[in-house]
């Protein structure tokens, strides 16, 4: 595997090509993402990563622009993730989500190349049906990972039948601490 293409950010917000060596744009580094070339932005005083900060740029960019991607109810959604205790597991689990929809999208245009021959109806069938599998197991995934509210009820239930009998008793009657 080859090494990424170096992007060099300069103090001046501008955008440096170290392959192409010249200045590009955001709209450059976009089209590096749509044609999947690999590359890094490069701080050119700290010598830091930025990509990600480079790509947010890019998504603020088209949410402006054209036909917003995310709701404000989505983004609303992502920033309550921040900082919870399931922020990892949604990570992972946006990931996998996008990574199966570019992979049905595939699928689909594959498909529908293959529909003129064959019949239209069974071809968007089958792929429904496969589609409502993979996101059923996906989620069955997410779900035992999450503690559920059983195993919660019988922590709690474990604890309360570790408390000493009079001090229980103690509680329910109004005596406690």
């Amino acid at each position: 595997m080859s090494e990424p293409r170096i992007v060099k950010k300069y103090p001046n917000r501008r955008l440096y090509d170290t392959t192409l060596s010249r200045y590009i744009t955001l709209e450059d580094v976009r089209h590096l993402v749509l044609d999947h070339n690999e590359f890094k932005v490069i701080d050119s005083k700290t010598d830091e990563d930025i990509t990600r900060t480079i790509l947010l740029q890019i998504i603020i960019e088209q949410e402006e622009d054209g036909q917003p991607m995310f709701t404000t109810e989505a983004l609303e959604q992502i920033i309550r993730f921040y900082g919870d205790t399931l922020q990892g597991m949604i990570t992972s689990y946006l990931e996998k989500s996008l990574k199966l929809f570019v992979e049905q999208q595939h699928r689909l245009r594959d498909r529908m190349q293959n529909a003129m021959v064959n019949d239209p109806f069974t071809v968007m069938r089958d792929i429904t049906e496969r589609n409502l599998m993979l996101w059923k197991e996906m989620q069955e995934s997410f779900f035992r990972a999450a503690p559920s509210r059983r195993d919660r009820d019988a922590e709690a239930q474990d604890k309360a039948e570790s408390t000493p009998k009079a001090k229980r008793k103690d509680e329910r009657s109004g005596r406690g601490s």
